[in-house]
């Protein structure tokens, strides 16, 4: 069967993650119904990371095995056409047809989140439900500073969602950069896979920093703690962004 892989776009805080659930709609099931509505087949999608409940992706990349032999442009334009007609916020950038050995997930070697905040006293408008706002006054500097403290190999734990389902919280963070753009600040990070609410967790801990309400020695004995309770507050998921997966 010919496999697929799509680059996909989204607006997350339309759905409750990408993954298929009983009780609400995912992004999952808007492209799943797409390809259903164009070819007549449901394949089942398989995506490179399964974003929660509000998070939204620039580059999620997912791959589907078909039974006819599209060319990849019409594939994507048709499916872009059907989410349209069925208000999704959902955009297939992208497909190209690939060799069965690919996998969306397993085959990932990094991935890339951004997570954007809104750091000035009015709140935001147009980015009301794409950024976190933050209105008081945010010290980026120490918080790229502590942020260097988690990079690299490291025990997880503090930062993993109680309900995670990682069989080890041991994780390589490859980058944690925060950088202020004006009234926005931007933290990048990557690594070859996250935990259940790790970026969030990270950042809501890098804000604790900004704030002087944490130093950069208090945000390592939290990582060296390798205890939930020491996690700073958990950044709101309408600020995260996948903005990239790399393969080799």
């Amino acid at each position: 069967m010919p496999r697929f892989k799509l680059i996909i776009e989204y607006d997350g805080g339309a759905y409750a993650g990408w993954q298929s659930q009983a009780n609400a709609r995912a992004v999952q099931d808007a492209l799943e119904d797409a390809l259903e509505r164009m070819s007549g087949e449901r394949p089942r999608l398989t995506a490179a990371g399964r974003t929660d409940a509000g998070v939204h992706a620039l580059h999620q990349v997912a791959h589907a095995d078909l039974k006819k032999e599209w060319r990849p442009g019409n594939l994507r334009d048709g499916l872009n056409a059907h989410l349209k007609l069925m208000d999704d916020l959902v955009s297939v950038i992208a497909i190209e047809r690939v060799d069965e050995e690919f996998d969306a997930r397993f085959r990932a070697r990094k991935r890339h989140y951004l997570y954007r905040i809104s750091n000035r006293r009015a709140p935001p408008t147009l980015d009301k439900t794409r950024v976190w706002h933050i209105p008081r006054k945010l010290n980026s500097d120490t918080m790229h500073e502590a942020a260097q403290v988690l990079i690299g190999r490291h025990d997880f734990t503090t930062f993993r969602a109680t309900h995670c389902q990682a069989k080890s919280p041991v994780k390589t963070l490859d980058r944690l950069d925060v950088i202020r753009k004006g009234d926005d600040i931007e933290v990048f990070a990557s690594s070859r896979s996250f935990l259940h609410n790790q970026v969030r967790s990270m950042v809501g801990s890098l804000v604790e920093v900004g704030l002087a309400r944490w130093t950069r020695d208090d945000l390592r004995a939290a990582l060296d703690a390798k205890d939930r309770k020491r996690c700073g507050q958990v950044a709101p998921p309408q600020g995260l962004y996948l903005i990239g997966v790399d393969y080799a």
